[in-house]
């Protein structure tokens, strides 16, 4: 296989020719074979298909098949991922030089081959992890209504979608603004002031035009994540937007501000959705949820309290952000502090204690009154923008985590309520048989939870079952299908862990390629301790050896095979690719520029790359007033 291939997750075992005649149901979509629908196998994976999960072939010369063989629609996808619209371009006849060499000509200068073998690896893992569900788990939630009961249904977009940021806090708080000190820049629909000025709920993206999508724009297109946000009603959508733009955090993470949270119980009122439910939509989704306070508003009101009560069982996302407290004195601090985390011990009901990160999340200098803790505060930043900047890498296994509750709690909810049918009447009496057992939830709960031996805290709220079955009869639901059980029990021993195995070991790779690609090149038969060549007239340059030819290819492809320097206007366009600000780049090019003659050489390019790359994974504050001895380019060192 190529170098750089990802290849498809074995989600179930190989089977052996016994095995796989032995195989009852569908591996895709769980429909039992028949004679006239018959079992099929996929020469990648391995398992049994239908026809209709198993109609597509490919080559797969790593596997000896160097001519088309069937594979079933995942692997398809996984063996064609390789080449960005691999699959359309094939089924469109068009090869897959052909593909590669029209990507190249588009190519983004600033491709982190890192980050895109990581993303590769990603949709590969949700791809396997959308056919689990599909095949699984949704037709169990589908038999018994989950969807009507708990969280909506899991669309594509669901799992294509970037890792997610909610932040929540009351009015003034500066939501809006920490989204702005994240991007470094403006983005469109940004409204700040010391008034309540986000009234509506905005998804930040990453787009290559700017842009801002209204909420019923948004809410169809089947590509993002935001479908199943119709349920809400008009009256929400109308106070949903989504901005997009091009910027380097949002190519790894979406950020979503929301509403400034009042004390009056008026805005609850008038708003015409229910605004918890939303919070509780986003916060299933999300990575990370930010709980935003200001050091001179400390109390929390009731609807904060309630939005706050329904994040329970989200525990793990939350992070608390203590802002502007750059505005007190650092005895001050100390007591708003612990004020702090008295109110929130009052919410937020868990015996460990939530994690806070103190500081002035804008892009102005620290105030005069918190200068003692400047310190503290630029270490409090690095580790929020640590923990933010990992998001991407545990994104994957974030949602098979989601996912297992989510199967866990589907599980649950089918025991549940064909135990109460099955204590249904015959003939009549129903309502008041029904209006009985849901009485005595908790009873019927001990008595589920012994015959099938579950855990206490799969079982949901007995508030949520009552509610949702205040719209349905118990006589209504469909008995319980031992199949699907079966089909997932199988999920939850097999076929997840299973993933997550492949996920950890791609992991473990990474991290010994990465361990590999910082060690010296050190001579076999010399002393491993010895200075090396480079270090010999001053310390190694900054920019290794692999980059530097990466970035040399770049300057000749733009200025030619005997250009000897790269002018201002060339490198404008390649370095305006970055998304970085403007005042960014142009500190870059005075950094870079050492000789100060107005053009790039190589080396001096290779250095502006490598620049432009830092900023873009860790914010342009990183880059030095002056460049250091080991940025300096070796030929331009006196």
């Amino acid at each position: 296989s190529k170098p750089n291939e990802i290849q498809p997750p074995v989600i179930i075992s190989t089977l052996s020719d016994k095995e796989f005649e032995l195989v009852e149901h569908c591996a895709g979509c769980s429909t039992a074979f028949s004679f006239t629908n018959p079992r099929r196998r996929c020469r990648s994976c391995q398992h049994a298909f239908c026809q209709a999960c198993s109609s597509r072939k490919a080559a797969l010369p790593a596997k000896g098949h160097p001519s088309a063989v069937r594979v079933c629609d995942v692997c398809y996808v996984s063996v064609n991922h390789s080449v960005p619209g691999g699959a359309a371009m094939a089924a469109a006849g068009i090869s897959a030089a052909a593909t590669a060499a029209a990507n190249a000509t588009h190519a983004s200068y600033f491709l982190d081959t890192e980050a895109a073998a990581r993303r590769q690896k990603h949709n590969a893992a949700m791809e396997a992890l959308k056919r689990i569900y599909k095949a699984k788990i949704r037709p169990l939630e589908l038999a018994f209504k989950f969807s009507e009961f708990y969280a909506s249904d899991l669309t594509d977009g669901d799992f294509a979608s970037r890792p997610l940021v909610l932040l929540i806090g009351q009015y003034s708080v500066g939501k809006t603004t920490f989204i702005r000190y994240l991007l470094e820049r403006d983005f469109p629909g940004l409204r700040i002031g010391p008034e309540p000025t986000t009234d509506r709920f905005m998804a930040v993206c990453h787009a290559p035009v700017e842009r801002t999508v209204p909420g019923n724009a948004a809410a169809v297109d089947v590509r993002g994540p935001f479908t199943s946000l119709t349920k809400f009603g008009t009256a929400f959508l109308n106070r949903f937007e989504v901005s997009e733009l091009p910027s380097p955090i949002l190519d790894s993470v979406t950020l979503v501000d929301t509403p400034g949270i009042l004390s009056g119980e008026k805005q609850r009122v008038e708003r015409g959705y229910e605004f918890e439910d939303v919070v509780q939509w986003f916060a299933e989704r999300s990575d990370r949820i930010l709980l935003l306070f200001d050091a001179h508003k400390l109390d929390i009101s009731d609807e904060l309290k309630r939005t706050i009560t329904c994040l329970k069982g989200h525990d793990e996302k939350i992070r608390v952000v203590l802002n502007k407290a750059d505005t007190i004195s650092h005895q001050q601090l100390m007591r708003v502090y612990g004020a702090l985390m008295w109110n929130l011990g009052k919410v937020i009901k868990t015996p460990e204690v939530s994690r806070v990160y103190i500081g002035s999340f804008w892009d102005k200098p620290i105030n005069e009154a918190g200068k003692d803790n400047a310190e503290l505060f630029d270490a409090e930043k690095q580790d929020l923008l640590s923990d933010l900047r990992g998001l991407p890498r545990n994104s994957a296994v974030r949602k098979v985590n989601e996912l297992l509750k989510r199967a866990r709690l589907a599980k649950v909810h089918a025991l549940l309520i064909s135990h109460l049918a099955q204590n249904m009447p015959y003939m009549w009496g129903h309502k008041a048989k029904q209006n009985k057992l849901v009485g005595r939830l908790d009873e019927e709960y001990r008595k589920v939870q012994k015959l099938h031996a579950l855990a206490p805290g799969d079982f949901p709220s007995p508030d949520k079952l009552k509610k949702g079955l205040e719209a349905f009869a118990l006589s209504d639901f469909p008995t319980l299908s031992e199949r699907l059980v079966k089909v997932m029990d199988n999920c939850l021993a097999n076929d997840i862990p299973q993933l997550l195995m492949w996920l950890q070991e791609g992991e473990a790779a990474d991290s010994r390629s990465r361990t590999r690609a910082l060690e010296p090149d050190i001579d076999p038969t010399g002393n491993p301790f010895a200075a090396t060549t480079d270090n010999a007239s001053g310390p190694s340059w900054i920019v290794d050896a692999t980059s530097k030819a990466r970035w040399d290819n770049t300057f000749y492809t733009v200025c030619g095979n005997d250009a000897a320097a790269m002018s201002g206007a060339k490198a404008r366009s390649v370095m305006m690719e970055s998304g970085l600000p403007v005042e960014a780049l142009s500190k870059v090019w005075s950094l870079a520029d050492v000789d100060k003659d107005g053009a790039l050489d190589p080396e001096e390019f290779a250095l502006a790359m490598f620049l432009i790359s830092m900023a873009r994974k860790e914010g342009s504050g990183v880059l030095p007033d002056v460049l250091p001895d080991s940025y300096i380019p070796p030929s331009k060192r006196g």
